[in-house]
């Protein structure tokens, strides 16, 4: 039976019943073992009162409780909402966005979530049962709504993305066709379950009948035993300095610009690494490919759809959400057409897609358009950069002029990166000011939002940052 008529997690259990599906700090545990303490979960939801179509908002970083209540809503038929912990007036906005005034709110808070929003669900890993009780039996149905992930795009104000099953699954079925992963491999999850790419490692995972493994935070502690991964560059560079013994066979590579020469040091020792191209609106990646000494970003994946109206690339196919969600309704996110119009820019290069970036990322300094990717990749080729991004603030002069912050281990001089842009760029494209990024936007192994950098920017300096 197809995985998209079966829930995955029966249908490994009746197939592999004894291969290690999870691995956590707690111990392993087969599909077998999975599938006992979903449906212990499971029953533990519908006793508070979660139903078929209920919402339940899950609060938290990755742990092993969230992902069993998210497997459990999807045995009960109840939808997941997937959010990270943060201040009560944030959370209260989504909760706003989930819930009608009159509906019954089903909110589950991570440990230690300090917050005044107070959790409706609680969760007993060890709850007794009755001999033969159980959960009210639903029918499996891909086509049913299973998560809400929570998307700001370019303007700050989130949006619940509604995808189903099928959805997320035809995601993974088409990466997956070329990105293999086998019932035989290992999966990290170390981006959070609250982000679509943190989301579609769980969905591969149940389309593959492999292993995940939860990861600690220690990336080299947790990298052990595992032959798939999702990184940025810096992470594997990292491991590859320090020497860490690897078993990894695919890195799937992300929010920044990739040297080629990593790509060329991965393979010396056996692993694949892939770069590409997705949203959450898209179910996570949309194009991808090999790393090369080409910019682009890959070829489109099997159940996507692309083209370009001019240079604003479009997208269609199996994997785009059914909409944004409020208060129990849908929004559609497809024009009249039928196409979702991505906000991004594009062109093709024979049969790959190059981005040139967001269409909101483009503004006009002294009546000159600048596209902000553009100085961004020519700041990537210097030897002492990792990843830089660059920004608009208010210029009396000229209306807006470029900032750049950069990931290096010190601040190159503004004379030298100004010598090293004039072969690429024309002067007036040149960033006025350069920062070094902080820390805290280096962490979450997940690509760094502009937006924050601009609030960061905003904070810390005198300049007008252009929204």
């Amino acid at each position: 039976m197809s995985l998209f008529q079966q829930n995955p997690i029966q249908y490994w259990a009746q197939q592999s019943p004894f291969s290690i599906a999870l691995k956590t700090a707690r111990g392993d545990y087969t599909w077998a073992q999975v599938a006992e303490q979903v449906e212990r979960c499971a029953l533990l939801l519908a006793k508070q009162g979660v139903v078929e179509g209920s919402v339940v908002t899950l609060v938290g970083k990755n742990s092993l409780e969230m992902l069993w209540l998210m497997l459990s809503c999807f045995r009960l038929g109840a939808i997941s909402a997937l959010t990270m912990p943060q201040p009560a007036a944030a959370l209260q906005i989504k909760l706003n966005t989930l819930y009608r005034a009159d509906s019954r709110q089903f909110v589950w808070l991570d440990s230690g979530i300090d917050t005044t929003v107070a959790p409706s669900i609680q969760l007993d890993q060890y709850i007794e049962t009755k001999n033969g009780e159980g959960a009210t039996e639903v029918s499996y149905d891909a086509e049913r709504l299973a998560t809400l992930v929570f998307t700001s795009g370019s303007t700050g104000q989130p949006k619940a993305v509604a995808h189903t099953h099928g959805q997320h699954l035809a995601s993974a079925q088409g990466l997956l066709a070329q990105f293999h992963f086998q019932p035989s491999d290992t999966w990290l999850l170390s981006l959070p379950m609250y982000h679509v790419s943190g989301l579609s490692i769980v969905y591969r995972w149940l389309y593959a009948g492999a292993c995940l493994k939860f990861a600690s935070g220690d990336l080299a502690k947790d990298i052990q035993g595992v032959t798939h991964a999702s990184l940025v560059p810096t992470q594997l560079q990292r491991l590859f300095d320090e020497a860490t013994p690897l078993s990894l066979t695919h890195v799937l590579l992300g929010g920044s610009h990739v040297p080629v020469s990593l790509a060329n040091q991965a393979k010396l020792q056996g692993v694949n690494t892939w770069i590409g191209y997705g949203m959450t609106e898209a179910a996570s990646t949309v194009t991808a490919k090999p790393v090369n000494d080409s910019s682009g970003a890959g070829q489109v994946l099997a159940n996507r759809r692309v083209t370009l109206r001019g240079e604003h690339i479009l997208i269609g196919g199996a994997t785009l959400a059914r909409g944004y969600f409020y208060q129990g309704k849908l929004r559609s996110l497809r024009g009249d057409d039928g196409w979702f119009e991505s906000g991004d820019l594009g062109r093709w290069q024979d049969d790959e897609l190059h981005i040139i970036g967001r269409a909101d990322n483009l503004f006009i300094s002294g009546g000159e358009n600048i596209h902000c990717e553009e100085i961004e990749a020519v700041l990537n080729r210097h030897a002492q950069i990792r990843q830089a991004f660059v920004v608009p603030i208010k210029d009396a002069q000229y209306g807006a002029r470029p900032v750049a912050i950069i990931d290096a281990d010190s601040l190159p001089s503004p004379q030298s990166l100004s010598e090293f842009l004039a072969p690429y760029l024309v002067k007036f494209k040149h960033p006025d000011h350069y920062f070094l990024l902080q820390q805290e936007f280096k962490s979450t192994g997940i690509k760094v939002s502009r937006q924050q950098l601009k609030q960061w920017l905003q904070a810390t300096t005198d300049f007008a940052v252009m929204s």
